[in-house]
């Protein structure tokens, strides 16, 4: 017979709940506000910039690993791939909406939102109470509103090299608030790994300024203060770290690229001639003004001319901060350096290299607004303090907040393609060739429905092209495309599509239509069978895809 046991005798185990603190709950609670807010405001913001093909192509690459193809098999992408930083939000997205325009919105507006939040974060540091609130809205205040236009463009348009600032400043706010120890060296180590993967810039953006910073800390530690190797020894393994994760993100692009995988087009890192250099300068100094809001040249005298002026007091104190750095750069801890020489390096790297050739190529330095914006809400709120001048900061930022909603109130941009594929789904034409800024935009715009392919014009014949297109797209034994839409070509770029050139390639056409700017040649055989393959013309140039279409700014 089994004993009895008394329930009442039984030491059962104390379930304790961790106590969280008022002020916790109203901090996640405000966070959590001010995030739904900024994307809110964002999305608005974002569809106010057409989506292009950089845009749709980048949505098709997210739709094929939607679909099991995560390696991306067959595809050649851009000089960016993008995979570890927008093409997994994009997959996500499209989980849920589909393919649709709207998930470049979306995601431009994700993104944009966690760069504002990562500097705010980075502004803040460790300080609490209304020294932390100034720090934020400092940070965010001169982020908040960018310029309509180009601006919109270049920070909220198609994935670029805005986004892949996100693990970069990551990274800064991890060796901020984690502790000295071996696996915050690693964890960092990783995240630079992924950016790499993701896009080459963050070599200029995080790798560059670690191994700089860390080489100065170790120099005055070890040889100005004679002290031991020990005091600098997470400087040593931050800095192997950040040279570690280049050889590790090249084998693991290679690994992938041996597996059948995606590759990516190398960019060349060539410095400008002296006979450029000036163009180079101006154009740097150009698109400084409109990544922070402040590029007034393009407007006429007037209220829009004044919000854009007064977003100069914003870059001057994203100037003022780094200078302060500068000056004192032996007694600023780590994060502070590595934002002010981040933001060093990637403006150098962007007046001194060869591909300041227009004001759309400022993404190329989008890194700089958040870092400049991070370090003036850490750095000046104390000395704005003291001279008294933070009433003249709310009002600045009221303005910022004008600006602001001035662009959310704009009107979402036409999609200048979608009645192009309404027109050929309702002829019943559903594969066929275009350029590459008519081709994947209207896949995209069709949901898939009505298929584009992008091409060339290699001489007198029609070439596939090479840029961020998947090989199988062009395989006849596989598709049938049975016609081609002409527009004219970008300025400058002379491999458009031409009358010409696809009479010499397809011979004269079965149906010849007119719609809007288009013309639309229709076939009654595969296309495709006729395609030589395409590549870059040589010499390769700085960036090897289709140059970017100017946008005007509005009034």
């Amino acid at each position: 017979m089994l004993p009895r046991i008394s329930l009442s005798r039984i030491s059962w185990p104390r379930l304790t709940v961790p106590r969280v603190s008022l002020g916790a709950i109203r901090l996640w609670v405000a966070w959590s506000i001010t995030t739904a807010t900024l994307f809110v405001c964002y999305m608005h913001v974002a569809s106010s910039a057409v989506v292009t093909s950089d845009g749709a192509s980048n949505a098709l690459q997210a739709w094929d690993m939607l679909h099991g193809n995560l390696l991306l098999h067959d595809w050649r992408l851009s000089d960016v791939s993008f995979y570890t930083t927008e093409l997994p939000q994009y997959l996500v997205i499209e989980r849920f909406i589909g393919l649709t325009p709207e998930v470049v919105h979306a995601a431009s507006a994700m993104t944009y939102t966690l760069l504002i939040l990562l500097a705010a974060a980075l502004a803040k540091a460790r300080t609490t109470g209304r020294d932390a609130i100034a720090a934020c809205l400092l940070a965010a205040g001169i982020m908040a509103a960018p310029q309509a236009g180009n601006g919109v463009y270049v920070l909220l348009g198609s994935p670029d090299h805005v986004g892949s600032a996100v693990p970069v400043l990551v990274t800064f706010l991890l060796l901020d608030r984690a502790p000295r120890r071996w696996y915050t060296v690693a964890a960092a180590g990783a995240i630079l790994c992924l950016a790499l993967i993701a896009d080459g810039i963050a070599m200029y953006t995080g790798v560059l300024p670690i191994v700089i910073v860390c080489g100065a800390r170790i120099y005055w530690t070890k040889f100005i203060r004679g002290q031991r190797w020990r005091t600098v020894a997470f400087e040593v393994a931050l800095a192997g770290a950040a040279i570690g994760s280049v050889w590790l993100s090249g084998l693991m692009l290679a690994a992938v690229r041996g597996g059948g995988g995606f590759m990516v087009w190398p960019v060349s890192r060539a410095l400008a001639a002296p006979a450029d250099a000036p163009h180079y300068l101006a154009t740097t100094g150009r698109g400084l003004l409109l990544l922070f809001g402040a590029n007034f040249f393009s407007h006429n005298a007037g209220f829009v001319a004044f919000l854009a002026g007064a977003h100069l007091i914003g870059l001057g104190l994203a100037a003022w901060a780094i200078c302060a750095v500068i000056r004192r750069f032996g007694s600023v801890d780590l994060a502070v350096q590595l934002l002010a020489v981040g933001a060093v390096v990637v403006l150098a790297a962007y007046a001194f290299g060869t591909r300041a050739n227009d004001l759309l190529t400022a993404r190329d330095m989008t890194a700089v607004l958040p870092f400049g914006a991070a370090l003036a809400g850490r750095l000046l709120p104390s000395r704005l303090a003291r001279t008294r001048l933070m009433p003249a900061m709310g009002l600045l930022l009221t303005c910022y907040l004008f600006s602001l909603g001035r662009i959310v109130a704009l009107p979402a941009a036409p999609s200048g393609d979608a009645d192009l594929a309404t027109w050929l789904a309702g002829h019943h034409l559903s594969y066929g060739l275009a350029g590459y800024w008519n081709s994947n935009v209207t896949t995209l715009d069709s949901g898939g429905k009505v298929v584009m392919r992008s091409v060339l014009a290699d001489g007198s014949h029609i070439a596939s092209d090479y840029w961020e297109v998947k090989s199988s797209w062009y395989n006849p034994k596989l598709n049938n495309a049975n016609f081609i839409v002409l527009v004219p070509g970008p300025p400058g770029f002379k491999r458009y599509p031409t009358v010409s050139s696809v009479r010499a390639t397809f011979g004269q056409p079965l149906h010849i239509y007119f719609v809007a700017k288009y013309t639309i040649a229709v076939y009654d055989k595969n296309l495709l069978a006729d395609l030589i393959p395409g590549a870059p013309l040589p010499p390769r140039t700085p960036q090897n895809g289709p140059p970017a279409i100017p946008l005007p700014e509005p009034g």
